[in-house]
């Protein structure tokens, strides 16, 4: 009989990664506040649940992928949360890029309460999560990650084990300050170099040259087209943001880039609460 896993939260990473789950013949107990999103996994072969609880009180193990903080923590700890519904040595993987001191805080109530914890972020974006080749950071216990692996590798082609509780997080927030900053970076370097050069031909030689990266591979060639398909949207990179500032200076940290960075949000943000939450390669679109 297939193990069963609960996953709550089918957004636009949740969604590819509960389907790869399926796909690798787990059963699959699903929740999200979307009922549509609910529906596109059930017809693919999940089973819907009403509330976090009801996920799992039907799994041996439960994964949360909502967006932030507040929200994981009313999914896991809440009155309809993962915690009233688990048995004892049941496993919760907190998916979700959320601070890692709340992570500490929550692993140290499910383990009052006999469940096991590991913060285990994902990098790779929404089109990795669909393929199955994401990497998992996971902190936590080192026998846990050993039991969650399996499930682990269903959804992609990295998987590491970097530490204790929060330290999955904070790998995590550490890249992406890196990449984030770096995107910033491309654009504004995009907009001058267009000016005078080919966008192709810029890409051709940086590519190979010292300026190289993921974040230009990726983006360079869909700008010049104006194709601004997110692979994360400006309201999770915002939020994102927010976290690398707090855990910096909770760590006595100077991080003036991350903090200059977050200028660049207030008109692409007001527009993405009023529209179709845009990608977050679109910052340079704003300035005129």
């Amino acid at each position: 009989m297939a193990e069963t896993i609960g996953f709550i939260g089918l957004g636009a990473m949740g969604a590819g990664m509960a389907r790869n789950l399926l796909k690798a013949g787990y059963a699959l107990v699903v929740n999200d506040i979307d009922e549509r999103k609910v529906a596109a996994l059930v017809a693919a072969g999940a089973t819907a649940a009403p509330a976090a609880v009801d996920v799992a009180h039907q799994s041996l193990r439960t994964i949360t992928m909502v967006e932030t903080t507040a929200q994981t923590e009313e999914v896991i700890l809440g009155a309809k949360g993962v915690i009233a519904g688990a048995a004892r040595g049941h496993i919760v993987a907190m998916m979700s890029t959320i601070d890692p001191h709340a992570a500490k805080r929550i692993h140290d109530r499910l383990h009052e309460a006999g469940i096991g914890m590991l913060d285990a972020p994902v990098s790779g974006g929404s089109a990795r999560a669909e393929s199955g080749e994401l990497s998992v950071i996971a902190g936590g216990d080192a026998a846990t990650f050993a039991a969650c692996l399996p499930m682990f590798k269903a959804m992609s082609s990295n998987q590491f084990h970097v530490g204790g509780t929060g330290q999955g997080l904070a790998l995590k927030l550490v890249n992406n300050m890196l990449i984030q900053v770096n995107t910033v970076a491309i654009a504004e370097a995009l907009v001058m170099g267009a000016k005078a050069l080919d966008p192709k031909t810029m890409h051709e030689v940086i590519r190979v040259s010292t300026g190289a990266s993921f974040a230009l591979d990726y983006r360079l060639p869909r700008m010049p087209s104006g194709d601004f398909r997110p692979g994360g949207t400006i309201d999770i990179s915002s939020k994102d943001q927010e976290l690398e500032t707090q855990f910096a200076r909770a760590c006595r940290c100077c991080s003036p880039m991350s903090v200059n960075r977050s200028t660049q949000w207030p008109a692409p943000l007001g527009l993405a609460q009023q529209t179709a939450r845009p990608s977050s390669s679109s910052t340079k679109r704003w300035p005129a």
